[in-house]
């Protein structure tokens, strides 16, 4: 049976799931992982293709509803009845997915700016339209192709250097296989907006307020998705890595609000 990779990191408290977004890896997690660690029990998964994870060549292993059953696993594997859950970008569609599909199991769900989770119908289609010719061409180009696209962690060169680094050494784990699967199949289906509208989770949106084109869709979610709360931090998209200390302290507070709940 084909798993995506996950470890468990020293903490107190409840377990977070922690999921990343496209191209990344566990790596973008190291400024936030020993703060979150004094009041929760850290759990990082990486997608299919990325980091750790196998890629597997059956597409169907990375449609968003799989990674629903992934993180399910996981869960079970961890023996607990209920989690925090937390996804930045790509990784935020879906632990949103799962958190919607599997609210009796979500004590809190956290997400960052996610132009895919959000995304309208239009640019599914769109998306869909193009998976197969992006899939296609990531397959035939290799890592050479992976590192032309815009959010390839090379381009994140206002990340703080510690963090820049860590990413850009995962970037060679970055499968192409695995990578063409994910725009084949994972970015186009990864839209929550039928879901969201039924939300019963808790749901904490730490908003990047500098990410222009994310805008629309944080005004979609605040207006159609319930149980969200949304918190300003001065940032772009990458969010938990550009200010990690007002992210920490943010969970933080989210946590324990949902914990008196």
């Amino acid at each position: 049976m084909t798993n995506i990779h996950y470890e468990v990191h020293p903490g107190r408290g409840p377990y977070l799931l922690m999921v990343h977004g496209f191209l990344s890896s566990n790596a973008q997690w190291i400024e936030n992982i020993d703060a979150l660690s004094k009041f929760c029990t850290p759990v990082t998964a990486e997608l299919f293709g990325h980091g750790r994870s196998p890629s597997p060549v059956d597409v169907d292993y990375y449609h968003p509803n799989q990674y629903v059953s992934e993180f399910e696993k996981i869960r079970q594997d961890l023996n607990t009845t209920s989690w925090f859950v937390c996804g930045y970008s790509l990784g935020a569609a879906l632990t949103a997915r799962y958190s919607c599909l599997h609210f009796d199991r979500v004590t809190g769900h956290i997400m960052t700016n996610s132009n895919s989770a959000f995304a309208s119908e239009s640019q599914s289609k769109e998306w869909k339209k193009t998976a197969k010719k992006s899939g296609d061409n990531i397959q035939t180009g290799g890592l050479s192709a992976i590192e032309k696209i815009p959010v390839h962690p090379r381009h994140a060169k206002k990340l703080p250097s510690k963090i820049y680094a860590a990413l850009e050494q995962d970037s060679a784990l970055l499968n192409p296989i695995g990578i063409a699967n994910t725009l084949r199949a994972t970015t186009p289906n990864a839209s929550i907006r039928a879901l969201a509208i039924e939300n019963h989770s808790p749901a904490l949106l730490c908003w990047g307020t500098q990410e222009k084109r994310f805008l629309e869709s944080k005004i979609w979610a605040e207006t159609n998705m319930p149980n969200l709360e949304i918190t300003e931090i001065e940032a772009g998209h990458a969010v938990n890595m550009q200010k990690p200390q007002e992210f920490n302290q943010t969970v933080q507070s989210f946590l324990k609000k949902c914990a008196t709940l």
